[in-house]
């Protein structure tokens, strides 16, 4: 997709050109074509990225992780194919300043690092479902420390800085409560245990090999979502949006309809990937298809229809709260602004992402 600059609040977000769908697709016969925007998908246009503050975030972020010997020489390649600076940059178009996109950058990798080295079985990095609310609940210390005797803490903090997701997580949330208020720091605390919750539900569904429905894999999804991400905007953009206001329901709900919005694109974009390493892997097309008995095509549009629906209802409801306060009208900005800039990153991001050959 052409980079192009973001509209003002309010201006209706643009949909791919849709082309005629033919006959469904079996996974077996899959093809799949390299970058784009999905035909059909609903979609704000990013502020582009700026390739030097990307690069100069990229280069922070990863002599952090060097520092912290976060993770092996071999990683190295999928560090700079994910593309983290480039990530954040998009995301974060109203950054204060290159600090707070590195720490961004740095919270984005503890949380991958936590999610491949725990929770993903087929990444060869030791994560298994079974078992998996131990480790999640020694991560959520990392950021939630625990309270106790001298030499028990003293054992935790040994504990933690033994393991390298821990480190991550606790040395990034060290670096973010550096310039974040208590209140902010509070509610990235919580939304990781929300995202740890969505982690434990999806293990459990596969160990049990339960089929959900779709509207129980959205609640699922709700919850093992980029949200993390998103609820940090206001303190990346140098500003808070009191707890008094953020945690009022309209602003919790264009908030998680961001945020399922975001998730369902990493469904739509990474089916590909998720379809050639594991056939059985739960995501949003899988359920559909599943559900409806009907082919991966099929299901596959009728994601991109759900995920448009939640975008329409994005839009419609932040726009509405943003007329009554500058300060909503911000911080619904910065969402939009992070829901843009993750398409954008999928869109483009070859080296991780393929599209279907379903147009």
């Amino acid at each position: 997709m052409e980079a192009r600059s973001a509209p003002e609040p309010g201006t209706p977000p643009r949909t791919a050109p849709r082309a005629l769908p033919g006959p469904p697709n079996l996974a077996r016969s899959l093809t799949a074509r390299r970058g784009g925007a999905i035909p059909g998908l609903l979609y704000r246009p990013a502020v582009p990225a700026d390739p030097a503050k990307a690069a100069e975030v990229d280069r922070r972020v990863e002599a952090w992780a060097r520092g912290l010997d976060l993770f092996p020489t071999a990683w190295r390649g999928d560090f700079s194919g994910f593309q983290f600076g480039r990530a954040v940059v998009l995301q974060h178009p109203g950054a204060l300043d290159l600090e707070r996109l590195t720490v961004a950058g740095q919270l984005l990798l503890a949380e991958n690092l936590v999610d491949s080295c725990y929770c993903e079985e087929d990444e060869g990095r030791g994560g298994s479902r079974s078992g998996l609310g131990g480790p999640l609940l020694l991560a959520q210390s990392a950021i939630d420390p625990f309270a106790g005797p001298p030499d028990l803490e003293a054992e935790w903090r040994a504990g933690v800085q033994a393991d390298g997701p821990l480190r991550s997580y606790h040395w990034a949330m060290r670096d973010f409560a550096a310039f974040a208020t208590p209140s902010q720091t509070d509610r990235f605390v919580h939304d990781i245990a929300r995202l740890h919750l969505g982690y434990l539900a999806e293990a459990a569904w596969a160990e049990s090999r339960h089929l959900p429905k779709v509207w129980e894999y959205l609640v699922m999804r709700q919850f093992n979502n980029f949200r993390p991400c998103l609820s940090i905007v206001d303190a990346v953009d140098g500003y808070e949006l009191p707890e008094q206001l953020y945690a009022r329901p309209e602003i919790q709900r264009i908030t998680a309809l961001a945020c399922n919005a975001t998730t369902i694109v990493n469904d739509l974009y990474s089916f590909t990937k998720e379809l050639a390493s594991d056939p059985e892997h739960l995501n949003l097309p899988q359920v559909v298809a599943r559900n409806a008995r009907c082919g991966l095509k099929t299901a596959y549009l009728e994601s991109v229809e759900i995920h448009n629906r939640v975008m329409e209802a994005f839009e419609a409801e932040s726009a509405a709260l943003s007329a009554t306060s500058p300060l909503v009208e911000r911080y619904a900005r910065g969402l939009a602004a992070w829901v843009a800039g993750n398409h954008e990153w999928h869109a483009t991001n070859t080296h991780r992402y393929h599209l279907p050959h379903y147009w």
